[in-house]
């Protein structure tokens, strides 16, 4: 499978978002990713779609848009005319989470469904068909800057397991917490392939240097 490196605009400079977003594109970032909180779901709050047309505007790449929102189901439609190209929501919801996803595929979107560190795998089941992609969190969502969390791993590996025993072999696994490239290749090695990262890529002298790295070391380490 493809190892991708997202870039994690949570972690950039917000007084110049724009630059940012293209000195991601222009590290080699194969997509950039956005955090959007509400508040409720998560105490805190970020940005919203605005933002999103905004990257949609300064980059190429496509934008992997994550959903920390109560109910993402009534903001489906504005993060993918503002430029969305994959959607993010997270199984613990308020909404029916499988009529959300197959709304996101319906506008036109590449649907994901995101499980926090302390949820079981078990609850994704019933939607894993209805997914393009499945993003277990590897620190509590809501902050940058957090420890990662090695208890997830185990999920991550039972996901793999689960794919493939549905025969979807091409479904992305991505991890968002922590990830550098000391943990990125412990992910690779339980099955993940697409790694989001922000701290430790918005915070290195050099990016694409960093991108590069984390991407040798998680290919290396890949096991499906």
């Amino acid at each position: 499978m493809k190892i991708q490196i997202l870039p994690s605009l949570l972690a950039a400079d917000f007084g110049r978002l724009a630059d940012e977003a293209r000195r991601a594109e222009d590290a080699g970032g194969d997509a950039l990713h956005l955090d959007i909180m509400d508040g409720v779901f998560v105490p805190n709050i970020s940005m919203g779609p605005a933002v999103v047309e905004m990257a949609r505007r300064a980059v190429k790449i496509p934008l992997s848009v994550h959903l920390m929102l109560i109910r993402p189901d009534r903001y489906l439609k504005n993060f993918i005319e503002a430029g969305a190209d994959s959607l993010m929501i997270h199984i613990e919801s308020e909404c029916n989470v499988c009529e959300a996803l197959r709304e996101i595929r319906e506008l036109g979107g590449r649907p994901g469904i995101t499980i926090n560190p302390e949820t079981s795998e078990e609850l994704i089941l019933p939607v894993l068909s209805e997914v393009d992609e499945v993003l277990c969190m590897t620190v509590r969502p809501g902050y940058g800057g957090q420890a990662f969390m090695p208890e997830v791993l185990p999920k991550i590996r039972s996901v793999r397991n689960h794919a493939g025993g549905l025969n979807l072999r091409d479904l992305d696994i991505l991890v968002d917490g922590g990830i550098d490239p000391a943990t990125a290749p412990r992910c690779a090695a339980q099955g993940a392939n697409v790694f989001v990262a922000g701290t430790s890529l918005y915070g290195a002298r050099d990016m694409g240097g960093e991108i590069a790295l984390m991407r040798e070391k998680a290919a290396a380490a890949f096991s499906a």
